[in-house]
């Protein structure tokens, strides 16, 4: 190799054994692990039927009010489905575990004994073991296999910036930035692959390591579907908010004959 980059020539056999190799290696690699991510999820748990009933309660009455302003709903029934729900909501009926029983206070539930939160927790960290593994290996091979090749060489120009980015495991001060090197052609592969794996396996995919390797195996606990609430809270606050939709009240079929008589005459 001469002192001058330009007179740098790569031999076409890295090019055949080396840079695809691990181009295609990354790219199968990261379509299986999509694959093996989907085997190990567990489908999902169906909810008790008083829970089902504890949440369906909380949207029925969100939906009122909410079309409080154009209901469509008569007045009589309105009132009187509004008096229902919130007499429901002070009595308690629609909790799943009943109306409280006295004034006992209720202690929020551990997340870290409810069966959702903990199944949450596993399927995270099998995720996690599934993206660590392949690329521990991965970057292991090539270590190993082709520690300080010389791969590519980009076809725009960079600042010296990227060279310690473009040139991880080659110490040579020379060298034209442009020129990439294995390990360096790895993480290029791990971080760029992205818009690849959409485009086969679709945008919501479990290829992308690069994404989930950042998340906390514990971040699904929280976003189980599972996760507990108190919903004696969320009632209560509820109750003051269909008192207050039932002043913004008005049905839609007031006055309907008189508008559908004066669009007739504009006609």
């Amino acid at each position: 190799m001469a002192s001058s980059a330009a007179s740098l020539y790569l031999d076409p056999q890295i090019r055949d054994w080396v840079l695809f190799p691990i181009t295609l290696v990354m790219i199968l690699v990261g379509v299986l692990r999509h694959y093996v991510v989907l085997l190990l999820q567990s489908p999902p748990k169906q909810l008790p039927k008083a829970a089902i009933r504890e949440q369906k309660a909380l949207a029925r009455s969100q939906i009122l009010r909410a079309t409080a302003s154009f209901s469509p709903i008569p007045p009589t029934y309105y009132h009187a489905i509004s008096k229902h729900l919130s007499d429901a909501f002070e009595s308690g009926i629609y909790l799943k575990d009943g109306p409280p029983q006295g004034d006992a206070p209720t202690t929020p539930a551990n997340p870290l004994t409810d069966p959702a939160a903990m199944d949450g927790m596993m399927s995270g960290m099998k995720t996690q073991m599934v993206m660590m593994v392949p690329q521990m290996v991965i970057m292991g091979w090539i270590t190993f296999f082709f520690q300080g090749f010389v791969l590519i060489k980009l076809p725009f120009p960079l600042t010296l910036g990227f060279k310690s980015m473009l040139q991880r495991g080659i110490e040579t001060q020379d060298m034209d930035v442009r020129w990439v090197s294995s390990l360096s052609w790895y993480f290029l592969n791990f971080f760029g692959l992205n818009g690849l794996y959409r485009l086969l396996l679709g945008g919501d995919n479990a290829a992308d390591a690069s994404q989930t390797m950042t998340a906390s195996p514990f971040a699904a606990a929280g976003a189980a579907p599972g996760q507990p609430q108190d919903y004696s809270k969320l009632f209560k606050a509820e109750r003051e908010h269909l008192e207050l939709a039932e002043g913004q009240y008005a049905w839609i079929g007031d006055g309907v004959e008189d508008r559908v008589l004066r669009r007739h005459r504009r006609a």
